[in-house]
């Protein structure tokens, strides 16, 4: 069936679309009449010299491929949807070595292991700490005379914060993650001038600097995680290498997920006064998810089939790389009631913003729905007055919804 409201040559996984907006409205109409659309690309333009990808829209179907990675692979071309067309081919395999890009069963050896860090008491550990983290963060925003930045005063600092805490990293290096997390994942916006080699190099510093604190905990174990994770090899532990991947993965999903929920999060509030005074009011428990929902920070991932397969009414080939589009997923009308309504009420919510279930499902969930739980409370006992002063700078990507920059005033 033809989805005659989608112009020609429309790309999902252009930059330029979400430097502007997220496409929602596009979206609904694939729902609505080609929930499964082959998206045609040219000239290597994603970086993997094919010629395009099928763009999966619906709830039901996005669960579907994120629950049965036998048939649809996320190690085969990574999760990562779209590269730049410069990439070299061995760059995007040697991705495979990170938790997101991995296939049982190797992909539930290491995550057995690495969610010994995110048990239920590991996270309950966290939140007194996070909690006078989160009130002095937004306390220093507010003494601030005239207008500020959002993402940088508040929204980066606590996921940044919260890694630290999590992993040990010394606060005063917070920053570096910080920076080397952004020169990851910007080398789609002109304004960063980062290029893939500086995108590279960036990542390598990551690992180079875990790996320096695994081989610290091996020869000197504390009671930290760091140590849980490493300390013992040969006792069902991570390599040095493996726990310099894992860390490489926090700095993106850990921090920049979180940041953008933040963001949009203030935004939303902001954008509607009832809820925001809603909030301020009765702090509902389930404002978080609302917030994740309505921000979806990761727009889409992809997986790959692994043998011909059919979805939608329309017949996969092995090989075809396949788009899972979580804000698409988070409108669908089947499953949310008015879904374009920000409810900070609303439930039940089964959102997609933590991953579609399956292996990948979002390990760290627990520690980002406590983290904008922390950060908004505190906002709204510091800066109830809050307003905004512009309107949201947005992220030149291909596959994150990010804010670079949210003027707002505390006066």
């Amino acid at each position: 069936m033809p989805c005659p409201a989608l112009p020609d040559g429309f790309d999902f996984t252009d930059p330029d679309v979400l430097h502007h907006r997220v496409p929602l409205p596009e979206f609904a109409e694939l729902r609505r009449a080609e929930p499964v659309r082959w998206i045609p690309q040219s000239g290597n333009v994603a970086g993997f010299q094919d010629e395009g990808y099928w763009a999966v829209t619906r709830h039901a179907d996005v669960k579907h491929v994120s629950t049965h990675p036998e048939i649809f692979s996320s190690t085969l071309n990574t999760a990562i949807i779209r590269f730049n067309e410069h990439i070299e081919r061995d760059r995007i395999d040697a991705q495979r070595l990170i938790l997101l890009n991995m296939d049982p069963p190797e992909h539930t050896r290491v995550r057995q292991i690495v969610q010994r860090g995110f048990t239920p008491r590991s996270i309950r550990a966290l939140e007194g700490r996070l909690r006078e983290r989160a009130r002095m963060i937004v306390e220093a925003a507010s003494a601030q005379e005239g207008d500020f930045d959002f993402v940088t005063e508040v929204a980066c600092e606590l996921p940044l914060q919260a890694i630290a805490e999590l992993i040990g990293v010394p606060q005063d290096d917070r920053a570096k993650i910080f920076d080397w997390s952004n020169r990851m994942i910007a080398y789609d916006d002109p304004e960063y001038a980062v290029t893939e080699e500086v995108g590279a190099q960036s990542a390598a510093e990551i690992i180079a600097y875990a790996m320096n604190m695994a081989a610290a905990r091996k020869q000197c174990p504390a009671k930290d995680i760091v140590t849980t994770l490493v300390a013992a090899e040969d006792e069902g532990n991570l390599a040095s290498d493996e726990f310099g991947f894992f860390v490489l993965m926090l700095a993106v999903a850990g921090n920049e997920t979180t940041r953008n929920a933040i963001t949009h999060g203030m935004h939303a509030f902001l954008s509607h006064p009832d809820q925001w005074e809603l909030f301020k009011r009765e702090r509902p428990h389930t404002a978080a998810e609302e917030i994740v929902r309505w921000a979806t920070p990761v727009v889409a991932f992809q997986r790959t089939a692994t043998q011909d397969t059919e979805l939608g009414g329309k017949v996969i080939r092995k090989g075809e790389r396949v788009g899972i589009f979580y804000a698409s997923a988070n409108r669908d009308p089947e499953v949310f009631r008015r879904p374009d309504d920000f409810d900070i009420t609303r439930d039940p919510n089964p959102h997609l913003g933590f991953g579609g279930g399956g292996p990948h499902f979002c390990l760290g969930k627990s520690l980002a729905v406590l983290e904008i739980d922390l950060i908004f409370n505190a906002v709204a006992d510091a800066m109830p007055g809050l307003r905004l002063v512009g309107a949201p700078r947005r992220l030149r990507s291909a596959w994150i919804n990010g804010v670079k920059e949210l003027r707002v005033s505390a006066v």
